[in-house]
């Protein structure tokens, strides 16, 4: 049995440290006060898609760079160490708001919508989530009524990531609501087609530098040619990114925990209180020591699911306990990296706050952790 990474996969773990350390560290804090997505668009568009980083996962012949799920998931660790924001919206352009295209699309709709997304030269975004449907994907009302070669879609979306600066949005909309989930069809969705529009940008706990809007569709024409996949075959093509994108949460939770950890970790040796660092009480070195197992446990599962999935086995089982397991390993870690560093951990100038902050949406997005036992527990009951 062998745990050890490849050379090339060493390798570009450290290229990732070495770009998150100049890119990314030294101005995270500063976005994410400023709440503005602008400059990680920036970033993605002129640093991350020259390099490739858009396309990592993708295959060569649509622009991508031919790695596999295991890079991916090693180099939005690194970045989310410092930055979940830019994680998150990373993540949606290499899963949910590409995946249905490389899997489903035409091999026109790859070219003309996928290409670009991969080669970084438009950003992508996923709309799936509505008010009224968030883990119950059935009760969605977003509908798209058929009229000859084209589809009228009309509706809301709601938290929806890179929204706003995604030039390409897969949209889930019902063609037949008396057929529940088989009646949910996929679009592309141009950023300019008449009918679609934004409503209001949203004001989060954590995540600040991501953005997340709404999609407002009034008779939104799309061409039957932008259909993806088939008519009612919307909610196969959604679980099919989402369980893919749930090891990117796993890997963006890990990096947060990671974060956390090593900023709680030097604290920790350097304070001295009583005459002695506070490293030598054990409610300090055992926290740090409980840290510790959880995060390599964590990676442990990220990387086998990853793994998995590099290799065409079955991973769906595996990317929900990696969900599962790693962010609520990372909400757990940060709080108690707050909780070692004492009033500073709890500063907006030391990082860990925001690992704190950043740290819960991971396990509500992609599916709570709730919805993932009942994913796990299906898989294990049928086993």
């Amino acid at each position: 049995m062998d745990f050890a990474l490849t050379q090339e996969q060493l390798d570009f773990q450290k290229m990732m440290k070495e770009f998150v350390e100049k890119n990314v560290a030294p101005y995270s804090a500063e976005r994410d006060k400023k709440e503005d997505f602008a400059e990680h668009y920036k970033l993605m568009m002129e640093k991350m898609g020259p390099m490739g980083l858009l396309g990592l996962s993708f295959p060569k012949e649509y622009g991508g760079q031919g790695k596999t799920t295991v890079e991916l998931a090693l180099g939005m660790t690194e970045v989310c160490k410092w930055d979940v924001s830019l994680g998150a919206a990373w993540a949606v352009n290499m899963s949910l708001g590409t995946i249905p295209l490389l899997h489903y699309g035409t091999e026109e709709q790859k070219q003309k919508y996928l290409r670009p997304c991969v080669e970084g030269k438009k950003l992508a975004a996923f709309g799936l989530t509505e008010e009224n449907a968030g883990s119950d994907a059935a009760m969605q009302e977003t509908t798209a009524e058929r009229d000859g070669e084209s589809y009228f879609l009309n509706g809301k979306k709601v938290y929806i990531t890179n929204a706003s600066y995604a030039e390409v949005y897969i949209v889930m909309a019902m063609t037949d609501k008396s057929k529940g989930t088989k009646g949910i069809s996929a679009f592309i969705v141009e950023k300019d087609t008449p009918g679609f529009t934004f409503g209001k940008q949203y004001e989060k706990c954590g995540i600040k530098a991501s953005i997340q809007t709404e999609l407002l569709f009034e008779n939104c024409r799309v061409p039957k040619a932008n259909l993806l996949g088939k008519e009612g075959e919307g909610f196969k093509i959604a679980m099919n990114a989402i369980d893919i994108g749930r090891i990117g949460v796993a890997a963006e939770a890990l990096g947060c925990a990671k974060g956390a950890y090593e900023l709680a970790l030097q604290h920790a040796k350097k304070r001295v209180q009583f005459g002695k660092p506070i490293t030598a009480n054990q409610a300090i070195s055992f926290m740090l020591a409980d840290m510790a197992i959880k995060i390599e446990l964590g990676e442990l599962i990220m990387l086998k699911a990853a793994w998995c999935h590099s290799n065409g086995l079955p991973f769906s089982k595996y990317s929900s306990m990696a969900k599962k397991y790693c962010t609520d390993m990372a909400q757990e870690v940060s709080t108690n990296a707050v909780q070692i560093m004492g009033g500073m951990g709890y500063l907006q100038e030391n990082n860990v706050e925001r690992c704190y902050r950043d740290s819960k949406i991971l396990q509500i997005y992609e599916g709570t952790n709730q919805v993932q036992s009942m994913v796990i527990a299906g898989h294990i009951l049928k086993d």
